[in-house]
């Protein structure tokens, strides 16, 4: 199993070793060759987007900040399994993160989706000393969702510190016992998945809109090309 980690930050604090914890399990418990590819933000990416809309107008690999986004991109077009991790940055993902994921606007179900997301699973981690992390591990969500992902889980944990070594005890036992059962999980569903409800629903609407509506290019000749249009479905396409 093929696993990419996307850090919202460059230090490794609790969401990072909560990250990691939950990807070293899955690795030890798939079957097969198993390989964790990890990208910190903003030490391995550090551009914001600048609003151009080279992307909607042509294609992300135009964008001018390609060359430096490509590698995070091929890691996750290739994996199995996605971590997006952000500790709570003023009840938000970090702003690293944020900028990360506004360069894939283009991806979303909305737009030009990438059929390989649908076979895909994913996890949204966050973290706090205190709340936030349900609107942090949603900020994730909804692009990890909008690509059309297969399965989303979602994990958000008061740890009531500021670092891994100050977490008391009783939380570090929930923490084990929910990357153990997170694990499982994931292992089990490998390669079952299917685009998630809320990117099937985007699809149909915009199916409707595509058919009913004045074509906006590129995104109609793109869905065209699919076979969208027709029978053909991003989550039954050969990928």
């Amino acid at each position: 199993m093929k696993i990419v980690i996307i850090h919202g930050q460059n230090h490794k604090g609790s969401t990072c070793m909560i990250a990691q914890e939950l990807a070293d399990k899955i690795k030890d418990k798939a079957q097969g060759q198993s390989e964790i590819k990890e990208f910190f933000l903003p030490k391995d990416f550090d551009e914001p987007c600048l609003g151009c809309y080279t992307c909607f107008n042509n294609d992300l690999t135009k964008c001018p900040h390609y060359p430096k986004l490509e590698p995070l991109a091929t890691g996750l077009i290739e994996a199995d399994l996605i971590i997006l991790e952000s500790p709570v940055y003023v009840y938000h993902a970090t702003g690293q993160m944020m900028s990360f994921l506004d360069h894939f606007g283009t991806w979303w179900i909305v737009h030009r989706p990438k059929a390989e997301m649908c076979s895909k699973q994913a996890v949204a981690i966050s973290t706090a000393a205190g709340g936030g992390m349900k609107s942090t591990v949603k900020d994730m969500a909804d692009s990890l969702e909008m690509w059309g992902v297969g399965k989303v889980y979602k994990y958000g944990v008061g740890v009531q510190a500021v670092n891994p070594k100050e977490i008391p005890k009783r939380i570090l036992k929930k923490i084990h016992k929910k990357t153990d059962r997170l694990s499982d999980t994931v292992c089990r569903n490998a390669g079952k998945q299917k685009m998630n409800r809320r990117g099937k629903k985007w699809f149909h609407l915009m199916r409707f809109a595509h058919k009913h509506f004045p074509p906006m290019e590129p995104d109609y000749t793109y869905w065209e090309n699919k076979g969208w249009h027709k029978k053909a479905r991003p989550w039954k396409s050969e990928r």
